[in-house]
């Protein structure tokens, strides 16, 4: 208070008097200056700090012997952002200490010239022969690190070592930050073993190193000896923790530390509320972060964007654009991660009217420039069947990372265009983006997709390895459905048979899946054995199974299945189909009597189905698990969910628009061919994303090529 007071009252002399007036009424003295220049380098007060630094110079104070005054000089120039002024002041000095180093070098650190501070300390110990203390040290290992200078900074923690100061906290400290910032992780681990005592900060900043690279098991080792130090941790640490919790998907560690931050007496803030919500989402906990949420009454953005990013994890895509519609009516400003998240929700709900909307708000407002909103909005389209919405995004994107490349990838293989995907994927290589482990998953599946069995064994066995990446079972997977649609499948068992892993439900059901569609049913039936020993209640293996049974007629067998249901008390969830007409959504299930249009679509139906008969269509009434008469059956097969919908679309969308359908099921056999000739005496465009796949019809063929 009584040094701020002062600066006033030199303002107001400085005002009332001329420069000459003031030197000769003595109102001006070194002490008094150096006290001042401290004040004002505190206060970044450039313009004052000038006035200051003048009347030493008139008053005849300034002296290039003066370390202190000098010093203080430097220290204010450089706080205030001046540096080639304060390496004027510091060149002109006739003697320099360490302090005078020390200034000028923290002076480029914090203005962003971190390279020049190893010259500093170069000239600092050769010219000098200055030998640095900690604070210099230091400053040198922070302008290491924030320069990414790893060599430099090793050089100089060995200078450390021999001096002894590395056990000072602060220089420990910046040791570390040095190799996290460098993504040097064991030299964290040496430097973490080889110098004992550790303090909240460098326990926070390793715990971010570690999780931000990925070092879970240590990142969990430096959280247990952080415990066993007795540290009561604060909110910085917990985040970190949270975080921890989170990547691990370890609700009961979160649940742990939950309890253990509620002891503490720690008070939530908008940032460790964000962590706790983030981590009880990612462990599939929504009512805790929803409880969390509801109890913090202060939220920012970043809060609103952790609980709508735990709905859309935990797949309550409508909860999150709801939440999304209070965050506006409290004037919350959303930003980029919060589009992203909206628009993945829509993606997982394939509504297309909502994600066009927000489209249009990321364009106005400038997010669509941002990485996140771009991929979130190529995902949005692929999802709800806009595959040319989605290509001319990518291609119109200026920065792309391995999200967006993977992304595109792996939209076009799910939409059976095998082609366009391998086209992105030498593209990807061509710009020397680096593949990871999602991509090639898409890869194979585009392999797949056109059959290319050499090709896709050329990915897997050495372009993989080559990159440095191990294949997992999602990649081993997409091989077993490579060789199953090519129809080699006693080649697909022995691949199964003879590779090292332990295979899940969905790999031994890719099997199971081509042996139903090449009609080997006695494969198909030791498949579908072993798939009930790894998992008897799994509802899709019943139905495949069933399926096979009914195309040769082996109506025992059907009814074995549906025994086996009963018994078991397996409920098979009730076929689904929906489309969006104009933002409205129309739900179907088969023989659906419950619409209000009930009798025109029905009519419809009949309509298109004697349409396409001349063109060779014939009910497949094995897909109708019921020993009944033939016409019986046709009528199960007129009505399903999906053949309404697509009905109902015809009748409410003008004539040139492409149809979009969701099931919620695969798509049986029957409605497939029935809708591929629908498309073809439309001319229309018809787009069934099944639990499978997708299906674009058009002009009498499908983008399945007839395999799903």
């Amino acid at each position: 208070m009584f040094l701020t007071s002062n600066v006033h009252h030199a303002l107001l002399h400085v005002s009332a008097f001329s420069l000459s007036q003031v030197t000769s009424q003595r109102l001006f003295s070194v002490e008094y200056a150096v006290k001042l220049l401290k004040k004002l380098a505190d206060d970044g007060n450039f313009k004052l700090g000038k006035v200051v630094h003048a009347l030493l110079v008139v008053s005849s104070h300034a002296s290039e012997d003066h370390i202190i005054q000098n010093n203080c000089l430097i220290n204010l120039y450089s706080r205030c952002g001046q540096l080639a002024v304060a390496r004027r002041v510091f060149d002109r000095l006739s003697q320099r200490n360490v302090v005078s180093w020390s200034i000028l070098m923290a002076g480029y650190l914090h203005n962003g010239y971190a390279w020049e501070v190893t010259n500093l300390f170069k000239d600092m110990i050769s010219v000098d022969k200055i030998f640095p203390n900690e604070y210099v040290l230091s400053t040198v290992l922070s302008s290491c690190s924030s320069g990414r200078l790893l060599h430099e900074g090793q050089q100089c923690h060995a200078l450390v070592l021999k001096s002894g100061l590395v056990f000072h906290q602060y220089v420990k400290n910046a040791l570390l930050s040095l190799y996290t910032m460098s993504s040097d992780m064991e030299g964290v681990l040496e430097t973490l073993k080889s110098v004992p005592g550790l303090d909240m900060i460098t326990y926070n900043s390793v715990l971010k190193g570690f999780l931000d690279h990925g070092y879970t098991s240590e990142a969990l080792d430096v959280f247990s000896r952080m415990l066993a130090d007795g540290s009561a941790g604060d909110s910085v640490s917990y985040v970190n923790i949270f975080g921890l919790c989170a990547r691990l998907k370890d609700l009961k560690l979160g649940k742990q530390v939950h309890c253990r931050m509620l002891k503490s007496g720690l008070q939530l803030d908008v940032f460790l509320s964000s962590a706790i919500m983030d981590m009880y989402g990612k462990c599939g906990e929504i009512s805790g972060a929803r409880y969390i949420f509801d109890s913090y009454p202060n939220h920012n953005v970043v809060s609103w964007t952790a609980i709508l990013a735990a709905n859309f994890q935990n797949e309550c895509f409508e909860e999150a654009l709801k939440l999304f519609l209070r965050m506006e009516f409290q004037d919350v400003v959303p930003n980029e991660y919060t589009f992203a998240v909206l628009l993945n929700s829509c993606a997982g709900l394939s509504a297309l009217g909502c994600g066009k909307t927000l489209h249009a708000r990321v364009e106005k407002t400038g997010h669509g420039a941002f990485v996140v909103v771009g991929n979130a909005l190529i995902n949005m389209y692929f999802r709800s069947g806009h595959i040319e919405a989605a290509r001319a995004l990518f291609s119109n994107m200026i920065s792309r990372d391995t999200v967006t490349w993977n992304m595109t990838i792996s939209g076009f293989s799910h939409h059976g265009l095998g082609e366009e995907a391998l086209f992105v994927f030498q593209h990807m290589l061509a710009a020397e983006e680096k593949p990871n482990y999602v991509t090639f998953v898409g890869v194979l599946l585009a392999c797949g997709h056109l059959g290319r069995i050499e090709e896709g064994f050329y990915y897997l066995q050495h372009l993989m390895r080559d990159i440095g990446l191990e294949p997992g079972l999602e990649h081993y997977t997409c091989v077993v459905g490579l060789l199953g649609k090519a129809g080699k499948l006693d080649e697909a068992e022995n691949f199964m048979r003879s590779t090292p892993i332990t295979w899940d439900v969905v790999a031994w059901r890719t099997l199971l899946n081509a042996c139903n569609v090449h009609r080997n049913y006695d494969l198909g039936k030791r498949v579908a054995e072993h798939l009930l020993q790894l998992n008897p209640n799994d509802v899709g293996t019943y139905i495949l199974l069933s399926n096979m049974h009914a195309k040769v007629k082996r109506w025992d067998g059907v009814a074995k299945i549906r025994k086996l249901l009963r018994e078991r008390n397996i409920k098979k969830e009730p076929g689904l189909s929906w489309t969006e007409i104009r933002n409205e959504t129309h739900v179907f299930v088969s023989d659906d009597t419950q619409h209000p249009e009930t009798a025109q679509i029905h009519e419809k139906v009949r309509k298109l189905l004697a349409d396409i008969k001349p063109l060779g269509y014939v009910p497949d009434t094995a897909s109708v698990l019921h020993d009944v008469e033939q016409e019986q059956q046709e009528g199960y097969l007129s009505y399903h969910s999906e053949k309404l919908a697509v009905a109902y679309a015809l009748m409410k969308t003008p004539s040139q628009a492409p149809i979009h359908v969701i099931k919620n099921l695969r798509i049986c056999d029957d409605c497939h061919s029935a809708l591929k000739l629908i498309s073809k005496v439309t001319m229309r465009m018809i787009v069934v994303r099944d639990v499978n796949r997708f299906h674009s019809f058009q002009d009498g063929s499908c983008s399945c090529a007839d395999y799903w």
